[in-house]
């Protein structure tokens, strides 16, 4: 069990209409520094196709890519005890801010990448925001069992908030 503090800083701006959050940054994510980072991760890929944009591959890009459509990335936990990427380990959990960006952006929904982050969000965040998130199937490479058309239907729903 390893106490993990994260370090990212969330992307957003005023224009972000979604908000996307993780549970905590992998140890595979805080290797490179940001969101989804493990190379077989299908975070990156299935939103970018379902945005009709090609795959942003560096940080700088990424974080354009996000921002140009309007969306918010973060995670739900801000520190916690974990076993390596195992959400189902987490102890201690210790929850982010969601206020930093929703005073800032119209947020008009809130979509979980799994269930382990939908879980933490209904039960630390929740009741200070308000606001229910819609959980979407984890992108994680341990989520193998989820083609990837499946994962871009589920995300598809991103869409009509994006407009």
């Amino acid at each position: 069990m390893m106490k993990v503090t994260h370090d990212f800083a969330p992307v957003f701006n005023e224009e972000s209409r979604i908000l996307m959050l993780g549970t905590m940054p992998s140890p595979k994510s805080r290797e490179t520094g940001f969101y989804y980072g493990h190379p077989r991760n299908r975070f990156w890929k299935v939103v970018s196709d379902v945005c009709g944009e090609k795959l942003p591959v560096a940080r700088e890009d990424k974080i354009a890519f996000a921002l140009r459509n309007k969306i918010a990335v973060w995670d739900v936990l801000a520190g916690c005890e974990i076993e390596g990427a195992d959400d189902s380990s987490i102890r201690n959990p210790v929850p982010n801010d969601m206020s930093r960006i929703l005073e800032y952006a119209d947020i008009q929904a809130i979509f979980t990448t799994g269930t382990k982050a939908a879980q933490l969000y209904k039960r630390y965040c929740y009741p200070k925001t308000g606001m229910e998130a819609y959980a979407l199937p984890s992108t994680s490479p341990a989520n193998c069992r989820m083609t990837y058309e499946e994962l871009y239907r589920a995300y598809s729903g991103i869409c009509k908030y994006l407009v």
